[in-house]
């Protein structure tokens, strides 16, 4: 299954799959969820009006204070149900504990088996992980359960130690690397300072996660022309995603955003006013999540700024695509009528050869 028939379906067919979905997760919230069943209440809610995507804006959203001060009302399954527990880095706050059952990890797998077969991923892969799969991180547990959906290989080798990295290319062969952009230099680096010739590894693509490898205009940013430039043999991908929305975006071969699964999530961009942007307008990415038991989410505010590209691309795929963050709301900074967020300032700074890390 390359493409799921969902993603190839027409824009009005998509909206009426999500619709139906839609209804099914606010009956689930209603049943379920304490912190919904307030958040309806307070709010004079009535689920059974809300038919179309467009009526979502009749419902507040939910934002990250909801969870780190209510996060117990958030899980909506019998403890003894809950099969793992994973918290978010606390990149902007307190972490928050997400609990995943059974068919959320399943879910898990989909996602990033959708994600694999997007970087035009087979089960002849060979990956290598260079991030984490311990320390309550989802990232590493999604690669590996992804993976195995994939009925491809994967080596586990986590993050950091380039010399350990390399001792496992040479071992095991891998045709993949799962790993944070920034560190791909590291490895380039210890390469070329130990004799390696990293231009004959055998690997040929990198699936990224963390670093922004693209402008807003889907050509590369510095980092992004620093890897190509260091080895061109390499493909990458970039991916984006968050624990809260349990769902990955990611880039085709054409590079032009991440892909939205249908199956898995309704997206919307909203502005400060929590209305939508117009089409194509930067706005805070706000997810909805579909088919998740253990703890959903309606209308989250992930903090994201980003851009919804709606042409259908060349891969077959005719749903919608986000662009690289732009920043983060929380760390947007302006100066003299002007918005800066801090990736404009990494990218200057990658510009510097004596700035690392």
């Amino acid at each position: 299954m390359p493409i799921p028939e969902i993603e190839k379906q027409s824009i009005s067919e998509i909206k009426l799959f999500q619709e139906k979905a839609l209804k099914d997760m606010l009956q689930y919230l209603n049943r379920n969820s304490r912190f919904y069943q307030h958040h309806f209440k307070k709010h004079h809610i009535e689920i059974e009006k809300i038919k179309h995507l467009e009526d979502l804006q009749h419902i507040p959203p939910t934002r990250k204070e909801d969870l780190q001060k209510k996060n117990e009302d958030f899980i909506c399954v019998n403890r003894n149900r809950i099969i793992d527990y994973i918290t978010t880095s606390g990149t902007s706050g307190d972490p928050v504990t997400f609990a995943m059952t059974d068919h959320d990890l399943d879910r898990l797998a989909y996602n990033e088996y959708l994600g694999f077969r997007c970087a035009g991923c087979t089960h002849n892969e060979i990956f290598q992980l260079m991030t984490t799969i311990d320390r309550r991180f989802m990232a590493g547990l999604a690669y590996f359960l992804g993976s195995r959906r994939l009925k491809a290989a994967m080596v586990r080798v986590g993050n950091g130690i380039p010399e350990l990295q390399w001792e496992s290319i040479k071992r095991f062969s891998p045709t993949a690397l799962i790993a944070v952009p920034s560190f791909l230099l590291n490895i380039i680096d210890y390469a070329e300072r130990n004799g390696i010739d990293h231009h004959a590894s055998g690997v040929t693509k990198a699936i990224c996660i963390g670093d922004a490898l693209r402008q807003t205009d889907f050509s590369l940013n510095t980092l992004g022309k620093k890897i190509k430039e260091r080895w061109p043999e390499l493909q990458c991908y970039s991916t984006y995603a968050s624990t809260e929305m349990a769902t990955s975006f990611t880039e085709c071969q054409y590079g032009i955003g991440g892909h939205h699964h249908p199956e898995l999530i309704i997206v919307e961009f909203l502005d400060d006013h929590d209305n939508p942007v117009e089409k194509g307008e930067a706005g805070e990415l706000t997810i909805t999540t579909l088919g998740v038991e253990g703890m959903p989410l309606l209308r989250f505010k992930t903090g994201d700024i980003c851009q919804g590209h709606y042409e259908p691309c060349n891969c077959g795929r005719n749903t919608m695509r986000v662009g690289p963050v732009i920043g983060r709301k929380n760390q947007m900074i302006k100066y003299k009528g002007t918005t800066l967020y801090p990736p404009a300032l990494y990218d200057i700074l990658e510009n510097i050869d004596g700035v690392k890390n």
